[in-house]
C-alpha cells in the first residue's frame, strides 16, 4: 500500500498548484510579454513546467525515503521507489500544465484541470506503483522503468509544444 500512497501524495503535490502556474502571468501581462518574445515560447513553459516541479515536488521525492521508512519497506524498494518518483513524478507536471493551459482564464479552472490531466496520469501512477510492488514479489522492474521513462520523453517533447498552444489559443 505504501507505493500507492506515495504515488498519491505527488499528485495531489502536482495538481493542487497547478491553477495557478499561469493565471498570475495571465493577470499581471506577463503572458502576453511572454508570447511576444524573441525567445521560443516552448522553452520559456519548458522552464516554467521545471520550476513548479522544483517547488512543488520535488521536496517529496527527496523525503520518499524517509516515508519508505515509515511504512516499513526494504532498502531495496525504497531505492525502487525513489528512482520511480524521480522519472515519472515529471510527467506529472508536464501533463498538468497542458491542462493549466487548456483552462487558463476560467471560473473554477482547478477543478476542471484536476479533471482533464486525471485520466492522462493514471498510467504514471500505475507504472510507478506497480513497480515497487513488482520489486516486492521478486519480479523484474525493468519494464515498468522502460514505460516511466518513455512517458517522459514523450512528455518533454510534447507537452512544451501543446502547452504553448493553448497559451496562444487561450489570449486570442
Amino acid at each position: 500500500m505504501a507505493p500507492g500512497v506515495v504515488w498519491v501524495a505527488a499528485l495531489l503535490a502536482c495538481t493542487l498548484p497547478l491553477a495557478r502556474l499561469f493565471a498570475d502571468d495571465h493577470q499581471d501581462g506577463t503572458l502576453e510579454q511572454l508570447l511576444l518574445s524573441s525567445h521560443p515560447l516552448p522553452l520559456l513553459v519548458l522552464g516554467k513546467i521545471a520550476a513548479h516541479w522544483c517547488g512543488s515536488v520535488l521536496l517529496l521525492v527527496l523525503i520518499s525515503p524517509l516515508l519508505a521508512l515509515q511504512f516499513d519497506l526494504s532498502a531495496s524498494a525504497t531505492g525502487v521507489l525513489f528512482l520511480t518518483l524521480l522519472i515519472g513524478s515529471p510527467v506529472l507536471s508536464l501533463v498538468g500544465a497542458i491542462g493549466a493551459a487548456l483552462t487558463l482564464g476560467l471560473r473554477g479552472g482547478g477543478v476542471l484541470t484536476s479533471l482533464l490531466t486525471l485520466p492522462l496520469v493514471i498510467p504514471v501512477l500505475i507504472f510507478g506503483a506497480g513497480a515497487v510492488e513488482a520489486h516486492n514479489a521478486g519480479l523484474g522492474v525493468g519494464g515498468h522503468f522502460s514505460l516511466l521513462g518513455a512517458l517522459l520523453l514523450v512528455s518533454l517533447f510534447a507537452a512544451p509544444l501543446v502547452t504553448s498552444a493553448a497559451l496562444r489559443i487561450s489570449m486570442e
